[in-house]
């Protein structure tokens, strides 16, 4: 009989571990990150969890939580093992996301242009007719480059058999991009050894390539554009991104009540120089909340005719309002065609196989499987409204049901994916870890305008409750630090 593996323990029955499943353990990068850890005593893996506690808590990393008692503001989550990937896995995972982010603006400028995807039977018309996120005063525009979604955030997952899937995508205000940078920070002053040996890409330029990706939306045509980050203000859950930005970009953020628009339709930020005139704005506010002229009138985080001057060409928004048509998890579904249609291509990156519950036939199944499939609403992030059949109790999958008849065009379904796993810290008191595998997915971040740039990683999202398929923070999720490595050796790497 052969010996039992050191690395067993760390392995789920029936899932791929990004860093223990045997496919992975020819990886010498993931070999030596295992041993490591391995060698390290319960005690020695508590001392690294508190001085990342520390690092988080001096850095002042945090993220906001909406309960009955209102908001509060908690120390960010994060586990101190990373997860691996390949850089020769990841050069393909790059190029199936710029792929998939070509098609989707390709779709966003035809859907507010001449809709040439509907009048060729490719995209059901029915679809765009109930879409929450279609924008009427969006029609017409033609924004620089034609690209609408400059900055995107898409979910990937991968599956038992270690295939990567993209689970969702995020075109209106995606976030998290924020935790990937801090991430790596924490990393750097948790475990400084390993960065000495291992061959690990850089996340720092995220900023600058954000910088330059607004920089060339600038109507202005100057060399160097003002910028600003526009916010809800200090009790929005993204603030810190927001503010974390905004500082590390070098620009200025901004509230809806720093912001004018003239009678020019020229944008100015009030200052203590004076006014100046804005270029491009990188907007966190919510497409209904951003104009009160155009949108919502009882909104106080926009500015009054901002809509306006964007229309005019006096000032560039990313993302661009309208963007969310594309985000919805309906359109999701359509997206490999979408992607044929624009590119002639075929999908880099699969999807997950989706039912539509519009579909009578197709919601026939769902309704009668509840109990195995994941059931999704079609616009709602965060993990709000989320059904997991398999660990739902029969009065959820009732109510979810009766959601799914009165409208169905606003719910999908998907199996059940067995999401890979990756060790994690698990702690059984203040002085005593041990590694256990926890289900996780990841958030790179592509930006978009005259060139297209993915980041060397993203953000992984890890569900901290053992047997949790449900990864977000605001539900008891974490994070950790997402290591693309060369194991060749060739490729520059990172330094402590």
């Amino acid at each position: 009989m052969p010996p039992r593996s050191p690395y067993a323990a760390l392995i789920k029955p029936g899932y791929f571990d990004d860093l223990a499943s045997p496919a992975r353990q020819g990886d010498p990068v993931a070999r030596a990150i295992l041993d490591f850890l391995l060698k390290m005593s319960p005690a020695d893996l508590a001392a690294r969890r508190d001085a990342a506690d520390v690092a988080i808590r001096t850095m002042g990393i945090t993220f906001t939580v909406y309960s009955e008692a209102g908001a509060i503001d908690r120390m960010w989550p994060f586990d101190i093992v990373p997860r691996i990937i390949e850089l020769a896995e990841w050069r393909r995972i790059e190029q199936g996301l710029k792929q998939r982010v070509r098609a989707l603006n390709h779709f966003i400028d035809d859907i507010y242009g001449e809709q040439q995807i509907l009048k060729d039977g490719v995209f059901p018309a029915w679809v765009l007719e109930k879409s929450v996120n279609f924008r009427p005063e969006c029609v017409g525009m033609q924004p620089p480059y034609g690209v609408w979604a400059h900055i995107c955030g898409s979910d990937l997952v991968r599956g038992e058999d270690g295939t990567m899937y993209v689970l969702e995508d995020n075109l209106r205000v995606p976030s998290g991009v924020s935790y990937m940078l801090e991430n790596r920070a924490v990393m750097k002053r948790t475990f400084p050894e390993l960065f000495e040996h291992q061959d690990i890409q850089p996340v720092d330029e995220y900023p600058t390539q954000l910088y330059e990706t607004l920089a060339a939306l600038s109507p202005s045509g100057l060399s160097e554009p003002n910028i600003v980050v526009l916010t809800p203000g200090i009790y929005n859950s993204a603030y810190f991104e927001h503010s974390y930005l905004a500082q590390q970009m070098g620009v200025e953020l901004v509230e809806g009540a720093d912001l004018y628009v003239d009678e020019q339709d020229f944008v100015y930020m009030n200052t203590v120089h004076g006014r100046q005139r804005v270029d491009v704005i990188y907007r966190r506010i919510d497409d209904l909340f951003l104009d009160p002229e155009a949108f919502r009138p009882d909104s106080t985080l926009g500015v009054p005719g901002l809509m306006r001057a964007w229309r005019a060409g006096k000032v560039a928004l990313a993302n661009a309002p309208g963007s969310g048509v594309a985000d919805d998890k309906v359109v999701y579904a359509f997206v490999p065609e979408i992607l044929r249609y624009y590119l002639d291509e075929e999908p880099i990156i699969p999807n997950v196989p989706t039912w539509q519950c519009a579909d009578p036939e197709q919601c026939d199944y769902v309704l009668s499987h509840l109990d195995e499939v994941v059931v999704k609403p079609a616009n709602e992030s965060g993990g709000y409204g989320l059904l997991i059949g398999p660990h739902a109790s029969e009065s959820a999958r009732k109510a979810t049901a009766a959601s799914i008849r009165q409208d169905p065009r606003n719910w999908i379904a998907q199996p059940c994916l067995n999401l890979s796993t990756t060790p994690t810290l698990v702690s059984r008191s203040a002085s005593d870890c041990k590694l256990e595998p926890r289900h996780v997915d990841l958030r790179p971040f592509i930006l978009s305008a005259d060139t297209q740039y993915v980041t060397t990683g993203g953000l992984t999202r890890v569900a901290l409750r053992e047997g949790s398929l449900v990864v977000n923070s605001s539900q008891g999720g974490g994070s950790k630090d997402t290591w693309i490595v060369d194991a060749s050796g060739a490729g520059g790497g990172e330094h402590p």
